[in-house]
């Protein structure tokens, strides 16, 4: 029978597992005394001999194996393998013990399904649940032990009244080579088919009903057979055992206390009982021998299942549920809670403190939301919004982030702005000229998003502005982004000076108010083999505002071999040489540029309104100086920049 204990350890308490390990049945001791002394015993054995019976060489010869043997032995996986071994074993047992048919379901089945009150109907409930018990019995005969002594042959079902002589006569006259435990199965569905013509079951419903607990616990028994039939693979069982046994036989010789005048390693202490080998022993071996009680759960151990009680239970259950109970109702009889909307039972001083405890509600009840985030918004907001998300491409969890990261101080947003700056300068910086005519600046302006006094500002970090900013090329070039030209402007107020970085108005190329203009135009020779580069830089130590001028696409006579071809070089000392010039600081912004090189100007040719400045490069051998001047801007106020290339 199995041992049970479960109301012993129903509260934890101190040392709550201690009263569990005076137990014999069932127990450890009771399974493992009989390996533990032989172990023992073997272990005691080796010892005496290795003391009293060995010569002096002979020892030596000894306790080098011994050394050998436990070095080595730690190379056998004896935890992985038992850990999942018994895992397995569990877990099959367990659900053998879910496989065990139960008439439970088809009794009250039967019982509230077939009726009748004579005794017609007596005998088709009572046959069909006897039908159900002789199946279970077949198949617990199969598989238990305990249950084939009980019924060693069908001769001793008859006699314990699971089957009739007439119905034994059929059952052997069945010829098949499989076991038979299905056959009151079907004799049970066809006798059903009787009932249901006879109009003893209500309708088709209920015979569908029937017929479907029958196949389940048909199913169970078949379930059963199979756990019989199929095994755990032989080679791991036998895998662990000798896991196990090769282990504890090299520890008789690895564990035993050598001559401590000897010197090795470990062995200072001389004792003539190994406590923690004979404990390693009791557990790993008696965690072989739960799986060896668990691996067959239908055996006669202490802790196998209760087949026979399980048969005897099921037979007088099902009976008096489909004879004696069948069609009996008590007299309806209204309860003590009739007219209580809130019935409260009793309790006993014992178990008084329970309700003292407060009712559970849920895990959310106690939980508190800010009082603004408690209103309704409307669903319309919710819908735009979320339509303005899918058209602009934003992720739908960014007001959310948001939200989340506007809780503190960020880094990021404190150089956000001038981060942003720098990436659109850099983005200029590195576009590429454009052959083409329709391309025009103005677009990048509306980029941007601002005029000139925030195109000056740029970038606080860098100190460089966006059209002020140059790179030098590996030839020893200047290079520069695009082949805009820039215009320095210089305003003298009476007042004083006016601040960087404000705005003129959108369209002017020139302000009023003592302005002073200068066109600073290098105007490099597009050097033979590389891109054409240029770079201006901002001159002066007072605040100034850049200007870009445009390149108008309706001038016929701009063309893009001017820029962009290459033009041979006969006399290399006609080459215009590039000098460095240091930019001066910014005293109003604290900014300071780096030092640009730009070549030589010539004698630079003012006019009334315009300043013009022209360049001269060496040009094929035979060939005239080329020249090239620029004309920028106006002095009146409202008037567009031109720009016009000879």
């Amino acid at each position: 029978m199995t041992v049970t204990y479960t109301a012993r350890v129903a509260n934890a308490r101190f040392c709550g597992f201690s009263k569990l390990l005076l137990a014999w049945r069932g127990s450890i001791y009771k399974v493992l005394y009989k390996e533990f002394l032989a172990f023992f015993a073997l272990y005691t054995a080796i010892s005496v001999t290795y003391r009293f019976f060995l010569q002096e060489e002979q020892k030596r010869s000894f306790e080098k194996l011994s050394i050998y043997c436990n070095h080595y032995a730690s190379l056998i996986p004896m935890s992985f393998v038992l850990g999942f071994y018994v895992t397995l074993i569990v877990n099959r047992w367990w659900s053998q013990y879910r496989s065990i048919p139960l008439p439970d379901r088809l009794m009250c089945a039967l019982s509230g399904g077939l009726a009748g009150g004579d005794e017609r109907g007596r005998l088709l409930r009572r046959t069909l649940m006897r039908y159900t018990s002789l199946s279970g019995l077949l198949i617990l005969r199969s598989v238990s032990t305990a249950v084939f002594k009980r019924f060693p042959t069908i001769d001793h079902v008859v006699e314990a009244g699971f089957m009739t002589r007439e119905e034994r006569k059929r059952f052997e006259k069945l010829q098949s080579p499989y076991n038979k435990y299905w056959v009151p199965c079907v004799w049970f569905a066809n006798l059903v088919a009787v009932a249901r013509c006879e109009g003893r079951i209500r309708d088709d419903c209920t015979l569908k009903l029937i017929l479907e607990e029958l196949n389940d616990f048909r199913g169970q028994c078949s379930m059963l057979f199979h756990y019989d039939m199929v095994s755990v693979p032989l080679v791991y069982t036998q895998v662990v055992t000798l896991a196990v046994y090769s282990f504890f036989f090299v520890c008789l010789i690895g564990r035993q206390f050598l001559d401590p005048a000897q010197g090795y390693q470990g062995h200072d202490l001389d004792l003539y009982v190994p406590i923690f080998t004979l404990l390693q022993f009791f557990f790993y071996a008696g965690w072989l021998k739960v799986a060896e009680e668990l691996i067959n759960p239908f055996g006669e151990d202490d802790d196998d299942f209760e087949t026979n009680w399980l048969i005897d239970r099921n037979f007088q259950v099902s009976m008096l549920a489909v004879d004696e109970m069948c069609g009996e109702v008590p007299v309806l009889e209204r309860d003590r809670y009739w007219n209580d909307s809130n019935p409260r039972p009793p309790y006993t001083a014992a178990t008084l403190f329970v309700l003292r405890k407060p009712s559970f509600q849920g895990s959310t009840f106690d939980m508190t939301i800010p009082k603004e985030e408690m209103h309704f918004q409307p669903l319309e907001e919710i819908a735009e919004s979320r339509a303005e998300e899918h058209r602009g491409g934003r992720n739908p969890n960014l007001p959310l982030i948001n939200r989340l990261l506007s809780a503190g101080p960020s880094p990021s947003g404190l150089m956000g702005g001038a981060l942003r700056r720098t990436s659109a300068q850099l983005q200029r910086l590195t576009r590429p000229a454009s052959p083409d005519p329709a391309y025009s600046d103005d677009d990048d302006e509306d980029e941007e998003g601002g005029g000139i006094g925030e195109r000056l500002g740029g970038s606080l970090g860098s100190g460089l502005g966006r059209d002020t900013l140059s790179t030098l090329c590996s030839c020893g070039g200047v290079a520069s982004s695009s082949p805009s030209i820039t215009v320095a402007t210089r305003e003298g107020l009476e007042g004083g000076e006016e601040e960087d970085g404000e705005e003129g108005q959108k369209g002017a190329g020139t302000r009023e108010v003592g302005m002073e203009t200068r066109a600073s135009v290098p105007l490099l020779p597009p050097p033979g083999g590389q891109a054409t580069l240029r770079c201006l830089s901002r001159r002066g130590n007072v605040p100034s505002a850049l200007f870009k001028t445009r390149l108008s696409s309706a001038n016929a006579n701009r063309s893009t071999p001017d820029f962009l071809s290459f033009q041979p070089i006969g006399t290399r000392a006609k080459v215009a040489t590039p000098v460095a010039k240091p930019i001066s600081c910014n005293k109003a912004t604290g900014m300071s540029l780096l030092t640009v090189p730009s070549l030589d100007p010539v004698p630079t040719v003012s006019l009334d309104d315009v300043t013009m400045e022209t360049r001269s490069w060496a040009t094929g051998a035979g060939e005239e100086p080329r020249s090239r001047s620029v004309s920028v801007g106006s002095s009146h106020v409202g008037a567009s920049p031109s720009k016009t290339i000879g």
